[in-house]
């Protein structure tokens, strides 16, 4: 289901003497008009709001003119196990020959749109911007807390390193840009869920 808009009229409400627009407002992943930010001891966790996503994936004998297209957008596709960020466009793997593609929601909260003209019908794209909650988690120390929250031993994985891994049972993408700052892609059904595992982990460690 597409994100509302907040221009998008529903009713009409009675005030005074006089009607005035009620309309629909986009709401976060948690269920909140905006953003939440945690703060706990040297860790912080941001709801991230702003970024549109799309998976991408190759048809059948479009590899030569999918990668054509691909480099003519300036969208990266990126190897196993890696994200790439780009100018317009990021993208991380997620399986032989399909990526999930990040941009700035502002300028591109129709990913598809943008995408499915240059790609043509050598992809097959799909919105996935309310599919999952985003949560960005930084701080010194995401050695130690993500030691309790995955199987993936961060200490030895590099900058852009993306993979599937398990938080709480939810099957969550793991983003690792540099030694202070992981991103988490996990289902928009569960956000309250995967939020309060990181709470409760990160209480855990200090």
């Amino acid at each position: 289901m597409p994100r509302l808009k907040s221009s998008a009229r529903i009713s009409l409400i009675l005030r005074g003497s006089v009607f005035v627009d009620k309309a629909w407002k986009a709401l976060t992943g948690l269920g909140h008009e905006t953003a939440e930010t945690v703060e706990i001891g040297p860790y912080r966790i941001v709801e991230r709001f702003d970024v549109a996503l799309a998976s991408l994936a190759v048809r059948r004998g479009q590899d030569k003119g999918f990668q054509a297209a691909a480099k003519k957008l300036g969208v990266p596709l990126p190897g196993a196990a890696r994200h790439e960020a780009g100018k317009v466009f990021s993208a991380f793997w997620t399986t032989p020959e399909m990526w999930l593609v990040e941009a700035d929601f502002a300028t591109h909260e129709d990913i598809v749109s943008a995408l499915k003209p240059g790609f043509a019908e050598t992809a097959s794209i799909t919105e996935q911007t309310d599919a999952w909650v985003r949560f960005d988690v930084s701080g010194a120390g995401l050695v130690a807390l993500f030691e309790r929250l995955t199987n993936l031993d961060l200490a030895t994985l590099p900058d852009g390193f993306a993979s599937r891994t398990v938080i709480e049972h939810l099957g969550v993408y793991l983003i690792r840009h540099s030694a202070t700052l992981v991103t988490l892609y996990g289902p928009r059904s569960s956000a309250q869920g995967l939020l309060h595992a990181l709470e409760v982990t990160v209480k855990s460690v200090l």
